[in-house]
């Protein structure tokens, strides 16, 4: 049986499906179920292959991306969902990320692909580096906090909101007047309690959760 990851590929530009296509199958990672050239054939295809993941822009004709992923992730929570785009908006930054997709990607940065597919697969939420670097313009775009449903504190969120901001261990310690150890030990409390893996995911929750 092979363990080739299963995709679908969504771009209304058919040369640049074709040319993921050559590219990702030859890695032999890869397996392209099937192309389509809007938001609804991306449904359509997801509905008639579930494939492993589902590769789409955002700007397209008939339904955009995000209105078939917002609609997918709805019928199918467990979908996952990386977005590819040349546009890197706050609206759609910040609606990527409402939604649930798994990342949100630019496609000048053509050689990270195929490694984002593979830790997509392995669980993984992956955003570009600018996208990233975007993410903290976001942080104060609501002011109150509603913690009633997920197992954290005040403190703890401060935390949180350090690790969103961007800020390294060191720089969290000196902020919160507390040891670089206690920082470390905060952190692992933190993603064991949320059920994350590391601080990229720690921050991608920030902004769809909490912020």
């Amino acid at each position: 049986m092979s363990n080739k990851i299963t995709l679908c590929i969504v771009d209304d530009d058919k040369l640049v499906s074709l040319s993921l296509k050559t590219i990702l199958e030859a890695s032999g990672e890869i397996k392209i179920h099937g192309i389509g050239t809007n938001g609804k054939e991306a449904i359509e295809l997801y509905e008639t292959w579930k494939p492993d993941i589902l590769l789409m822009d955002i700007r397209m004709e008939t339904m955009s991306g995000l209105d078939a992923g917002k609609i997918l992730l709805q019928n199918y929570p467990d979908a996952k969902i990386l977005l590819l785009t040349t546009f890197a908006d706050d609206e759609y930054i910040i609606k990527a990320l409402h939604i649930g997709v798994k990342g949100y990607l630019l496609k000048q940065n053509f050689e990270s692909i195929l490694p984002a597919l593979l830790a997509v697969q392995n669980g993984q939420t992956v955003f570009g580096d600018e996208i990233m670097e975007r993410l903290p313009g976001f942080i104060h775009s609501v002011p109150t906090h509603d913690l009633s449903q997920y197992p954290i504190t005040e403190k703890e969120l401060e935390l949180i909101q350090k690790v969103a901001d961007g800020c390294n261990n060191k720089e969290i310690a000196e902020a919160l007047y507390l040891s670089e150890g206690t920082v470390r030990n905060y952190l692992s409390q933190i993603l064991e309690k949320l059920e994350l893996r590391d601080r990229t995911q720690l921050a991608v929750f920030y902004y769809r959760h909490l912020r």
